[in-house]
């Protein structure tokens, strides 16, 4: 099993910027890839940056250029840095990893809202 706990989310206005953190804790030596999601209201849930052990990125096209996603793989912990916040950006964020056994976890989301 593992266990995500997000944080940094917040209100910010336009323009601004925030980082978000995601811990992994407790089987996180099988952890391959990790990824920030989205929902908005209304919206289906969509990926917004993935990461994997190696360190290959890949990203939406709505965020290339003002957001990025790193790995610290000592401490199990991702982090997604976003710049110039636009208010469609609001959202719910969730923290998803894959296992190399095929397991998928979810964390319990980080509300992210831009004001305009």
């Amino acid at each position: 099993q593992v266990q995500l706990v997000e944080s940094g989310g917040d209100l910010v206005q336009a323009g601004g910027s925030l980082r978000l953190s995601c811990a992994a804790s407790g089987i996180t030596f099988a952890i391959n890839t990790m990824a920030w999601y989205r929902q908005a209201p209304g919206k289906q849930r969509e990926l917004v940056a993935a990461i994997q052990r190696s360190g290959n990125t890949n990203y939406a096209d709505s965020v290339k250029g003002r957001f990025t996603i790193s790995r610290d793989n000592t401490k199990n912990t991702i982090y997604l840095h976003m710049n110039s916040l636009k208010p469609e950006d609001t959202a719910v964020y969730y923290c998803f990893c894959n296992s190399f056994m095929s397991s998928t976890y979810w964390g319990q989301g980080t509300q992210v809202t831009v004001s305009s």
